[in-house]
């Protein structure tokens, strides 16, 4: 089966910046979601900050590992509701990290299980850090919203955007 992205919602952050990145009432009619975003933390002295999340206003009953590669190294870990590297401050000026997440059967009655790929930059020959998370959320209500916050903060830079579709089976 095909499927079909349809925009549900966009964020782009402005001039001041923003402390969190939310998308709320977001309909049961799709079968996925999947949220792109690219961003740029404030926090200063680093070259990346961590993404956060929490669905449904919750950060609890989150658990997940991740797989890396970061300047030549690999790794692994486990994590809860960290789910994304991205650029910060001490980044070369105006790059941002990018990455996806996705969310199947996110309205459905069981355990919700997200999947997240992101990369930061320091404009220069190498990438930074290439991350995949692998994170279940222990909760099986529906999910009506998310909201994306940087760990270090204390803002997301201008710039910074997200944008949330939904999947559907054609």
């Amino acid at each position: 089966m095909a499927n079909t992205y349809e925009l549900i919602s966009s964020v782009s952050v402005g001039i001041l910046g923003q402390t969190s990145i939310a998308f709320t009432s977001i309909p049961s009619t799709y079968t996925d979601l999947s949220l792109s975003f690219s961003l740029r933390g404030s926090q200063i002295g680093g070259g990346r900050d961590q993404l956060n999340i929490a669905l449904n206003g919750s950060s609890s009953n989150f658990s997940g590992t991740a797989v890396y590669g970061e300047d030549g190294g690999t790794g692994s870990g486990a994590y809860t509701t960290r789910i994304a590297y991205f650029c910060g401050d001490g980044n070369t000026a105006n790059t941002f990290g990018s990455g996806n997440l996705y969310i199947p059967n996110y309205a459905g009655s069981g355990y919700k299980s997200i999947s997240t790929n992101s990369v930061t930059e320091n404009n220069s020959s190498a990438t930074y850090d290439l991350w995949m998370y692998s994170t279940l959320w222990s909760n099986t209500a529906a999910i009506t919203s998310i909201t994306l916050t940087p760990n270090n903060g204390p803002n997301f830079m201008q710039y910074s955007s997200a944008y949330l579709y939904g999947v559907k089976n054609a």
